[in-house]
């Protein structure tokens, strides 16, 4: 005879299906939750930190070009070290962005501030590619033209 299986959430006896895992949705909706907490945790911080350095350039930038200084920026909380991409140009300048909202050192702690076209992006950036340095438990990937030119 076959030992009674248990729930793996709650350890209360399972009926039904002999591939039957857990005893309710319950169950199951808390062990999956549990078990995926760090990773969901991870994405949502960095999520929120890009949508917040997004939303910075957004704000200083409503005509789609501004220039800004570095203080200004990192008042309202603007962290350089995130963004989505980078952009080279042909000339070889460097962009970096936070989704459509880019911004480049122009010299002297000021800052050019740019919108792309939503026609230009890359619609899907892989995870991988986004640089993130405070969160280094993932290694980074090559930023030079992550995006169609």
């Amino acid at each position: 005879m076959e030992a009674q299986k248990k729930c793996l959430e709650c350890e209360r006896p399972v009926f039904g299906r002999a591939d039957k895992k857990f005893c309710s949705d319950g169950c199951r909706n808390a062990y999956n939750n549990k078990n995926k907490a760090a990773a969901t945790n991870y994405i949502r911080n960095v999520n929120n930190l890009l949508a917040k350095n997004r939303r910075i350039l957004l704000a200083f930038n409503p005509s789609g070009r501004a220039k800004k200084y570095r203080d200004q920026l990192l008042k309202k909380g603007f962290d350089f070290e995130s963004f989505t991409h980078i952009y080279t140009t042909k000339n070889g300048d460097q962009y970096r962005f936070c989704y459509e909202q880019g911004y480049k050192d122009i010299g002297n702690d000021f800052y050019l501030i740019v919108t792309r076209d939503a026609s230009e992006l890359s619609l899907i950036i892989p995870f991988e590619k986004i640089h993130i340095n405070k969160y280094e438990r993932y290694p980074r990937k090559s930023h030079s033209r992550l995006l169609s030119r």
